[in-house]
């Protein structure tokens, strides 16, 4: 099995080396897949269990891995006009140490990282639990209550109306050399 998902080897291959046909291996790999999936934790009892040890915060953060370009429709919807490339997206839960708690099922690359967390729900999961999450830009809007009790922590974004401050800049790391040029400078 770790032939075929870690080095992508052919089932063919697999089938013909050890002699047993191909859909024998199919059914072991997706038998083995049941079995990993099966034991992987909930994100309810995941954040529960972080609660109980004492943390405070987790780490929110989303990633596409990349696969083969598939032919004909099926090819659209692994496509991530963001990064440019074919791939499934997957979120995932660490702590402040980096070790990691939770992990999402698969997603289409062409899915939004802040579709996909709305879709799992991880803003209650995380109010229900008594956690907070600290997030990149990709999450800015993702809480639904940020102004009486913010559960997911992000950045700050400038858009064309409304430009950062200089403090909040200093907050954010926004440096002089990411500064606009003179024609728009910043009104403070």
């Amino acid at each position: 099995m770790l032939a075929v998902l870690r080095h992508d080897q052919r089932l063919a291959d697999m089938a013909g080396g050890n002699d047993v046909s191909t859909s024998t291996v199919r059914r072991w790999v997706l038998d083995s897949l049941g079995l990993l999936a099966a034991r992987a934790p909930r994100l309810d009892r995941a954040l529960k269990k972080i609660a109980r040890r004492g943390d405070a915060v987790v780490l929110l953060d989303g990633t596409l891995v990349r696969t083969r370009r598939r032919t004909g429709a099926d090819n659209r919807k692994n496509y991530s006009g963001k990064h440019k490339a074919h791939g499934l997206l997957f979120l995932a839960l660490t702590d402040e140490k980096g070790n990691l708690i939770w992990i999402s099922s698969a997603r289409p690359g062409r899915a939004s990282e802040i579709t996909a967390a709305r879709h799992d729900h991880i803003t209650r999961h995380l109010r229900e639990a008594g956690l907070g999450a600290l997030a990149n830009l990709c999450f800015v809007g993702l809480d639904d209550d940020p102004d009486n009790a913010p559960v997911i922590i992000t950045g700050r974004k400038a858009t064309r109306s409304h430009r950062l401050t200089t403090p909040r800049r200093r907050r954010t790391g926004w440096s002089a050399v990411n500064a606009p040029p003179s024609s728009m400078a910043l009104r403070t």
